[in-house]
């Protein structure tokens, strides 16, 4: 039995298209007269809204300590394979902390999946997007360079909180 196909019925002018390209045209030159917005950019900094997902950071208590325990979740759910934890043992109230913690921001793609897998809220994505480097070395971030005061953080992390 042969295949019926319906072909959709167009009327005169959708046929020979020209109202179609006369809307295309319109669009064109409504947008091209538009006034442009440029921002001078190391005068003027960008404010990124709550939602941005800048650097990752780790997140450092009031009294020096960080909060991740090296658990390891980040580096696993990692897609580029660019955090790298090694746990060790101590004797305080949290059994275990990250001896190394390093980041890749070379191979880092800001998805910011290691933000919501963590349990402690101890790694979030900061509102950093000056990363410039000059070698490979100077991208990749030890926890030195990784650890932030939660006072600087409070606002990222109120935001997550709303939405977990």
């Amino acid at each position: 039995m042969p295949v019926r196909r319906r072909q959709k019925d167009l009327n005169f002018w959708e046929k020979i298209y020209i109202p179609e390209i006369a809307k295309g045209l319109a669009l064109t030159f409504k947008t091209m007269f538009k006034p442009k917005f440029t921002m001078e950019y190391p005068e003027e900094k960008f404010i990124p809204p709550p939602s941005y997902r800048g650097r990752p950071v780790l997140v450092q208590e009031e009294n020096g300590e960080e909060r991740c325990v090296a658990c390891g979740l980040c580096s696993r759910v990692c897609p580029a394979l660019a955090i790298e934890v090694q746990a060790g043992e101590t004797d305080r109230e949290k059994e275990r902390y990250p001896e190394r913690f390093e980041i890749n921001m070379l191979r880092c793609i800001f998805c910011g999946f290691c933000e919501e897998v963590c349990p402690e809220e101890a790694i979030v994505m900061s509102k950093d997007y000056e990363l410039a480097f000059t070698n490979r070395e100077d991208a990749i971030y030890g926890k030195d360079e990784l650890l932030v005061p939660v006072k600087n953080l409070n606002e990222r992390i109120n935001f997550l909180r709303q939405y977990k």
